[in-house]
């Protein structure tokens, strides 16, 4: 069958699917709760799953695997930005009704980022080879610098693209209802709602400069780099009200996140000499994501966030 049929059905699966999120069971703001958040989270890793079925009748074992491998590690990295949205959300006080509506609008700019950053990643790499081996030792120093990252914190005031954006428009301290902009004395401007807005974008562009380059360590088939991502990215928001109460308990979760990063970018620098079978990979992947969950509860933090 046509793959070119597979990207517009999978394109018109993700549309219907928000507009059924923001039409319907998300049309009034309201906060989420943790059961809601769960049913959602379940609804979400359940398509996921089928639809990884779907690959393996279509395409295969081998790009099944694929596919679950990136999912996860996608899944995994978006655990660690989950603690970073809690810091936003946070330092702007943001209501917890209106939480979700900066989320909605901040996956439908991923999912355009991702698709160009997706491109680029595999256009370059087809082109010039020997990017897999940059894009290798980045994710070994990102690696190294999550490990020894000690305190995360976030600094509005140094983000270039808020800073930008204030010089064109002004804004109006304060939240106004779901609204990003508002009209006042005939002037528009925008709200303190658009200013998380924008920071949660440009925190997901960050976050896909270490993503795909790991997924592209996986595979670089374009419609398994795409979908796994997708799917994970369409999960952020209920796992984020799932575990935004519990995320303190997961401290030592970065180590995990910083041996799979580890871990890809070492398959990147050794392609050229040794392919590292996906079974491997993907035992990998969910062994240091347990061991960290599991060494979190065990040796308890002293302190409320790390």
């Amino acid at each position: 069958m046509d793959i070119t049929w597979f990207w517009v059905g999978f394109g018109a699966f993700i549309l219907s699917m928000l507009a059924l999120d923001l039409g319907l069971f998300h049309r009034n703001a309201h906060e989420i709760h943790v059961k809601e958040a769960l049913l959602w989270s379940a609804a979400w890793i359940t398509l996921a799953l089928l639809f990884n079925g779907i690959v393996y009748f279509w395409r295969g074992q081998e790009d099944a695997l694929y596919f679950l491998t990136g999912y996860l590690i996608e899944y995994s990295l978006i655990i660690d930005k989950i603690f970073i949205f809690l810091l936003i959300f946070s330092y702007f006080q943001v209501p917890a009704k209106h939480q979700h509506t900066v989320l909605f609008w901040g996956i439908l700019g991923a999912l355009c980022m991702r698709a160009i950053f997706i491109a680029l990643g595999i256009t370059l790499i087809e082109k010039f080879h020997w990017m897999i081996y940059v894009f290798g030792a980045f994710l070994v120093l990102t690696a190294i610098k999550i490990a020894l990252e000690k305190d995360k914190k976030i600094h509005p005031e140094k983000n270039p693209v808020l800073r930008v954006f204030k010089r064109m428009m002004p804004i109006t301290p304060g939240y106004f209802g779901g609204n990003f902009f508002v009209r006042i004395h005939n002037k528009l401007s925008a709200t303190s709602l658009f200013m998380v807005l924008l920071i949660v974008e440009t925190t997901d562009l960050i976050f896909a400069v270490d993503s795909i380059p790991a997924i592209l360590a996986i595979t670089s088939d374009p419609f398994i780099v795409y979908t796994s991502n997708i799917f994970a990215i369409l999960g952020l928001r209920s796992l984020y009200f799932a575990l935004a109460n519990v995320m303190k308990l997961f401290h030592h979760l970065h180590y995990g996140l910083a041996a799979i990063l580890g871990f890809v970018g070492i398959k990147m620098i050794l392609s050229g000499i040794y392919h590292i079978p996906i079974l491997a990979s993907l035992g990998f992947i969910v062994s240091a994501i347990a061991c960290s969950i599991i060494a979190s509860l065990l040796w308890p933090s002293t302190q409320t966030t790390r």
